[in-house]
């Protein structure tokens, strides 16, 4: 099901990431970048990432993007295979459990937690708004995008740093898992609407009742990925 080949086709724009780079180059921002390319869909399971490409596009030395791949493979995003180089990782569907648990406990209980209303929900707004343009536009990869920036949007109403670095892990990981649908507007579409519900709930301070909605979403959305991830892979 992956992209066995080096990844040019999901890294041919990486240059223009440069700039994010400024003048303190360092692992850690290599990584970010790489992770959002990864989250944004650019970047298949089982790619093999050129160091030679990758540093030439970002102007960075061979040990620092080494150390960044060390940081994404500690997020179990890549991995290293011996005499053959360094490869998007190709989940298993234990994996895909495990990411759904955690989501399950992390996303419920950031909206559990939320105090007196009005919650600040802008990006939550744009995630779905995000969502409505790339369904307007069959633009199904970007859909999915607009639905990882919702979801890491519920999990950042938490106010909390550490919680929102783990989710753009796990969120990362989940969008490797998207790349097996067979027909993504068909999974992708009906959790836009689902978005929507556990928005105006949301907006109308029902912080409980955006809860409830968003463990059914998960509940349902774990299912259908499992089910379809494991005809995929077996």
């Amino acid at each position: 099901m992956g992209n066995t080949g080096d990844g040019r086709a999901g890294l041919a724009s990486l240059a223009d990431d440069r700039a994010l780079l400024g003048r303190t180059s360092t692992a850690e921002r290599v990584a970010d970048i790489l992770r959002n390319r990864i989250t944004d869909g650019f970047i298949l399971p089982g790619s093999r990432l050129s160091e030679d490409s990758i540093g030439g596009a970002l102007g960075i030395s061979r040990n620092t993007l080494r150390e960044a791949f060390r940081l994404l493979t500690h997020e179990r995003l890549l991995v290293h295979e011996l005499n053959r180089g360094v490869f998007v990782r190709v989940l298993t569907v234990d994996d895909v459990e495990d990411i759904f648990r955690v989501r399950h406990l992390v996303e419920c209980a950031a909206l559990r937690g939320l105090g007196d209303p009005p919650y600040p929900l802008d990006t939550l707004r744009q995630a779905v708004e995000a969502g409505r343009r790339a369904a307007r536009d069959d633009a199904w990869r970007d859909l999915g995008t607009a639905n990882i920036r919702f979801h890491e949007g519920i999990v950042a109403l938490a106010g909390s740093p550490r919680t929102d670095e783990l989710m753009r892990g796990i969120l990362a990981e989940l969008r490797l898992v998207f790349h097996s649908m067979d027909d993504p507007r068909r999974f992708h579409e009906p959790y836009l609407a689902r978005n929507r519900e556990i928005l105006r709930a949301l907006e109308s301070g029902d912080a409980a009742a955006a809860e409830r909605l968003l463990a059914a979403y998960l509940r349902d959305s774990r299912t259908q990925l499992t089910e379809g991830y494991a005809q995929q892979i077996g």
